[in-house]
């Protein structure tokens, strides 16, 4: 337990230390916040001009496909945030920074997500939230105890899956030593889809999305519930299923951390 006091309180220093180095160009760091709502304000319009013309999407509206959309767009943003590390992990491999990581008494994984805090996703993240509650103003949610626990977990076990997915990135530059473009496809790609629910995609998709990487856990199955298009509420719960895929993930870190050597610099 002190171990594990000692690891988050180093991770909440490596967090302070970022901001303070961000906030020294207070300007740079605002306007940066602004561009990344208006760019990704891109995407909101277009689904708003795909609904202003066919008004629902295989039997969802506007403010449902919103409550979709918001939903993964913040977990992604946090995860960015938080273990943003992992992206850039390609290249420590590469300079040989790893090697000084590894060098340290200190959990490497720490070291590497403590080395990125994206703060400047905030704008993000302030984007999902006006969606959020524009899909709760127009959708027919009856809330209850339960439902308001489906959507925290949602946004737990998404951001939990998206950190999951970047650690997984960062594992196969143990035996690339170069990051895999391909592997985007799991990260922006699946944000990019994931602002309309998985099942618009057919029945192949929705394997894949359930059985492969499981964003419909996080997704598609809990905004069922949400939406109260199912009785079944343990779909609700469905997000802790999140937990499996991590293992995975870590248990991959792990042999590539065991079959690590070293690039140099």
């Amino acid at each position: 337990m002190n171990t594990l006091y000692k690891n988050i309180s180093l991770y909440f220093h490596y967090i302070s230390i970022v901001l303070r180095s961000v906030m020294q160009y207070k300007t740079s760091f605002f306007l940066t916040v602004a561009g990344r709502f208006l760019v990704s304000f891109n995407g909101i319009l277009g689904v708003y001009f795909i609904f202003a013309r066919f008004h629902q999407v295989r039997n969802y509206g506007l403010g449902e496909v919103f409550l979709c959309y918001a939903v993964i767009q913040m977990d992604f943003a946090l995860a960015e945030c938080f273990a943003g590390g992992f992206l850039r992990f390609p290249g420590m491999i590469r300079r040989g920074e790893f090697d000084r990581i590894l060098l340290r008494p200190c959990s490497a994984v720490l070291q590497i997500l403590g080395s990125q805090f994206e703060i400047s996703r905030i704008g993000l993240i302030i984007q999902a939230v006006l969606m959020f509650g524009y899909g709760m103003a127009v959708s027919p949610i009856a809330w209850t105890p339960g439902r308001v626990a489906a959507v925290v977990l949602m946004l737990l076990g998404g951001t939990l899956l998206f950190s999951a997915v970047f650690m997984l990135e960062a594992a196969v530059s143990f035996f690339t030593l170069e990051g895999l473009e391909a592997a985007n496809i799991l990260t922006y790609g699946a944000q990019e889809h994931g602002k309309y629910p998985i099942d618009i995609y057919g029945g192949r998709m929705m394997k894949i999305c359930t059985y492969m990487i499981p964003y419909t856990l996080i997704q598609y199955y809990p905004l069922q519930y949400l939406l109260g298009r199912t009785q079944r509420w343990y779909y609700g719960l469905y997000p802790l299923g999140v937990v499996l895929f991590l293992t995975v993930c870590v248990g991959v870190w792990r042999l590539g951390m065991h079959n690590y050597q070293s690039a140099g610099s």
